[in-house]
């Protein structure tokens, strides 16, 4: 199974850890390097940068499948679960999966008022029941690649008149976002859809959007942002743009190019490129299938080195292998892993 893009990712050998860094878009470091120039020459001109928040939101709004009235931008995740947290009421009953990444679950227990509980992924479901205001998970864990059944907690939040929210940054890219399936979806770029650290996305149902605060609103959650930089009255966009944060400038100019090269190549092929690759680990490992791009062994000090030996970039989580696989491997990244666990 070639890479989708044969040579275009220089440093792709070997390289396993999208799940923590994705590489970047060959249009991604064309596009920065134009900006450091004109950066270094004086040419810069901020208003420019619009352009590149304006594509990247339009291309977010594409794979999500929403408007892009509906998409809000700014740099990290958690300030987007923050906002969601923020307009909870006191007391209100928050259920988490357990080993959940923290961006995702901070935000309500930084509240100190809210009823968080904490249930294993694969029951989830069956912890939502009366009382719960809010389901948040991540549709690809962290830790080890675990796929959520989100059918199952999505059936079990609207029976329970919940709202879900959804955070794909372990999974857009490769797998279907589907926004039209909760109330809130939140996602990094910098993994799967190959953009620099800084950018994030919250979108999801309008109403649900609505009902979120402001709270972080600066010049950039106005209406007309370059007449927003001064004084009152408050004029904030009438659309999700009034989430927004203050853009880091260049790190929107490398994720427009980056997901529009998503779009391109497409998340169904990219997903069927990515899951099989990680399949045939799973198989040779004895590993149970779970349709994820990411893959966790058990590691112990020799097969770490082995692997390191044979120029495998990964990462570790809870004392195990985590190794991702994206359109930039192949054949050969697979079977270097599979020679250095002995598995070949």
């Amino acid at each position: 199974m070639p890479a989708l893009l044969p040579g275009a990712f220089p440093g792709a050998r070997g390289y396993l850890d999208s799940a923590t860094l994705g590489l970047p878009a060959p249009a991604t470091l064309e596009a920065l390097a134009r900006t450091t120039a004109d950066w270094a020459a004086g040419r810069l001109d901020a208003r420019a940068f619009d352009d590149d928040v304006r594509r990247s939101r339009e291309a977010f709004a594409r794979l999500a499948g929403v408007p892009g009235s509906r998409v809000a931008a700014a740099g990290q995740v958690s300030s987007f679960v923050g906002l969601v947290a923020a307009s909870l009421p006191a007391g209100a009953r928050v259920v988490v999966p357990e080993g959940e990444f923290t961006s995702v679950l901070f935000p309500f227990l930084a509240r100190g008022d809210l009823d968080v509980r904490l249930a294993p992924l694969e029951r989830l479901a069956d912890a939502v029941g009366a009382g719960t205001a809010l389901v948040a998970f991540s549709a690809v864990q962290s830790a080890d690649g675990a796929v959520a059944d989100r059918a199952a907690i999505t059936a079990a939040a609207r029976a329970a008149g919940a709202r879900l929210l959804l955070d794909v940054t372990q999974a857009a890219g490769w797998m279907a976002i589907d926004a039209a399936s909760a109330d809130y979806v939140v996602c990094g770029t910098y993994k799967w859809l190959l953009s620099p650290r800084g950018t994030a996305f919250l979108t999801g149902d309008e109403e649900a959007l609505a009902a979120l605060p402001a709270l972080h609103a600066g010049w950039y959650a106005g209406d007309d942002p370059w007449a927003s930089i001064y004084g009152a009255p408050l004029r904030l966009a009438p659309d999700a743009r009034r989430l927004d944060l203050s853009p880091a400038w260049f790190a929107w100019v490398g994720t427009a190019p980056a997901l529009e090269l998503i779009e391109e190549l497409g998340v169904t092929a990219i997903g069927a490129h990515d899951v099989g690759l990680a399949a045939r680990l799973r198989s040779a490992a004895g590993v149970p299938e779970n349709g994820s791009a990411i893959v966790s062994l058990p590691l112990d000090d020799a097969a770490s080195e082995r692997l390191h030996a044979a120029g495998v970039r990964f990462s570790v989580r809870d004392g195990r292998a985590r190794i991702s696989f994206h359109l930039y491997n192949d054949e050969d990244d697979l079977d270097r892993v599979l020679a250095a666990l002995g598995l070949g």
